[in-house]
C-alpha cells in the first residue's frame, strides 16, 4: 500500500512516499480502506522530534491519527460493522498512522459516518472533536447556561468545541481575529473577543470553564477569567497547579483518549445538523501535498481542519 513515512526526525522534507505492507487483522479489529485523513499539530510535533520521549516509536513512522473510509475486512468477533460500511475513527497512537491507504483499528473505537457527511468532513472530526468533547465534559459538570471560554475558535479543536458546547446548552465565548468574527458567530459563539484588538482577560469574568488551546501567556492570563471553583483544561501544556490552588480553581492537562462511544455521540450531532465539520483546506495524498499540509498547520493560521484526500 502507498504511505507517507518518516525515517528520522526533522523537517517537512522527511515526509516521503513509500510502499508499505498492508496491515493484517487480529481478533476484534477492522481493516479500513482510507478515503481521507487530516493533519493535527501532534503530527508535525512528532515529526520534528518534540514528542520522542513521550512516544518513543521505531522508524519508519507513519504519522496521522484521523481516519475516514470504508470497511474492507473484519476480524473475528467483530459484530457492529460490516464490509462496505462508511466509518471514521481516532485510532490508538501507534507508529502505524493514517497517512496510508489502509489502517487496522479496534472495532470499539469506530463510529459510522452519517449519510449527510462526506469522507473529508468525517476525517476532520475524530482527534479534534474528541479532544474538544472530553475537555468540555470529562473534567467538570456544567449546567445549561454555564459560561465557557474556548481559545482560538477558528482552529480545529476550537471550531468543533464551540459547536459541541452550544449543543450542550452552554454560553460560549471565544478568541479570534477580526476577519474570523462573523465565521465564529455563525458556528455558535455568543461572544468573540478579537485578540488583536482586546485583552480577553479584561473582558471575561466569572467563567465556569476555559479550554486552553494556546498555552504560554494565554494560559496564564486565562486564570483571571475563572470564577472560584472553575476549571481550566489545557491541551497544550500542564497548567500551574500552585497558582490554581491559590486562586481556588481547578487546572488540568488533557491528552486525548480514543473513545468510540464518544465518537458515536459526535456522529449523532452531525447527523442532526448540530455539528458541522469545518474543512479549511484539502491537500492531495502525495509527498508534496502532505508537506504543504504540514507547513500550513505549523503556521498556526489554518482555519478549520486541514484534510488530506486519499481517494
Amino acid at each position: 500500500m502507498k504511505a507517507i513515512v518518516i525515517d528520522q526526525y526533522g523537517g517537512k522534507e522527511e515526509l516521503k512516499e513509500r510502499e508499505m505492507p498492508k496491515p493484517t487483522l487480529m481478533e476484534g479489529e477492522v481493516l479500513i480502506e482510507l478515503h481521507a485523513t487530516s493533519v493535527n499539530p501532534i503530527d508535525w510535533k512528532l515529526r520534528e522530534g518534540y514528542l520522542k520521549e513521550m512516544l518513543p516509536f521505531d522508524f519508519p513512522i507513519i504519522l496521522g491519527w484521523d481516519a475516514a473510509g470504508i470497511v474492507s475486512e473484519i476480524g473475528a468477533n467483530v459484530s457492529t460493522v460490516s464490509i462496505g460500511d462508511r466509518v471514521f475513527v481516532r485510532p490508538e497512537t501507534t507508529a502505524q498512522g493514517t497517512y496510508a491507504e489502509y489502517i487496522v483499528t479496534e472495532e470499539k473505537l469506530l463510529a459510522k459516518i452519517p449519510d449527510n457527511i462526506t469522507f473529508e468532513e468525517a476525517a476532520a472530526v475524530p482527534l479534534a472533536g474528541l479532544t474538544a468533547y472530553q475537555c468540555l465534559v470529562n473534567f467538570t459538570h456544567l449546567n445549561k447556561g454555564d459560561k465557557v471560554l474556548i481559545h482560538a475558535g477558528s482552529g480545529g479543536v476550537g471550531s468543533l468545541g464551540i459547536q459541541i458546547a452550544k449543543s450542550l446548552g452552554y454560553f460560549v465565548a471565544t478568541t479570534g481575529s477580526k476577519k474570523n468574527e462573523e465565521f465564529l458567530k455563525s458556528i455558535g459563539a455568543d461572544i468573540v473577543i478579537k485578540y488583536d484588538q482586546q485583552d480577553f482577560e479584561q473582558e471575561f469574568k466569572e467563567y465556569d470553564l476555559v479550554v486552553d488551546t494556546m498555552g504560554g501567556d494565554i494560559q496564564d492570563k486565562s486564570f483571571q477569567v475563572l470564577k472560584k471553583g472553575g476549571t481550566l483544561v489545557s491541551i497544550v501544556q500542564p497548567p500551574d497547579e500552585i497558582k490554581a490552588e491559590k486562586l481556588n480553581v481547578n487546572a488540568k492537562y488533557h491528552w486525548l483518549i480514543p473513545n468510540g462511544e464518544q465518537l458515536k455521540k459526535l456522529a449523532d450531532l452531525m447527523e442532526k445538523g448540530k455539528l458541522k465539520p469545518v474543512v479549511g483546506s484539502i491537500f492531495e495524498f502525495s509527498e508534496q501535498g502532505v508537506r504543504e499540509a504540514h507547513a500550513l498547520s505549523e503556521s498556526h493560521h489554518a482555519k478549520g481542519k486541514i484534510v488530506i484526500k486519499i481517494k
